[in-house]
């Protein structure tokens, strides 16, 4: 993946810009940055919910996430940009996003869904 197609998909999420984040690019949701990509440009900081989660993350798929020293006992994690794919990347930018998504931003992308009809089975 590319960080150009990482910012498409977040941008599917309610109010997503692009910005800057600690000098790289970024996405923010109402002016708050919950993703980023890391000055190597091969991967980028995705924020999660506890470091126990991280720890997880880490252990469970080594050939896609990683942390340095500057994130360790911090609720982030590295994801290398190249091992990523569009569901897992689509569910950390969600992730992200609820996490720095003021809540009535939340509670109107939840009527949304549910205002939508139920998918029909083939």
């Amino acid at each position: 993946m590319k960080w150009e197609q990482l910012v498409e998909l977040g941008c599917e999420l309610p109010e997503v810009v692009e910005g800057i984040w600690f000098r790289t690019p970024a996405l923010k949701v109402r002016g708050k940055s919950f993703v980023r990509l890391k000055e190597d440009g091969q991967s980028v900081v995705f924020l999660l919910e506890s470091v126990d989660e991280q720890e997880f993350l880490i252990q469970a798929r080594p050939e896609l996430y990683f942390i340095t020293d500057h994130y360790r006992g911090w609720p982030a994690v590295l994801a290398r940009l190249a091992n990523l794919r569009v569901p897992e990347c689509r569910l950390r930018l969600k992730q992200g996003w609820l996490l720095k998504a003021p809540r009535t931003l939340v509670k109107q992308l939840d009527a949304a869904r549910e205002a939508r009809p139920p998918r029909r089975q083939p």
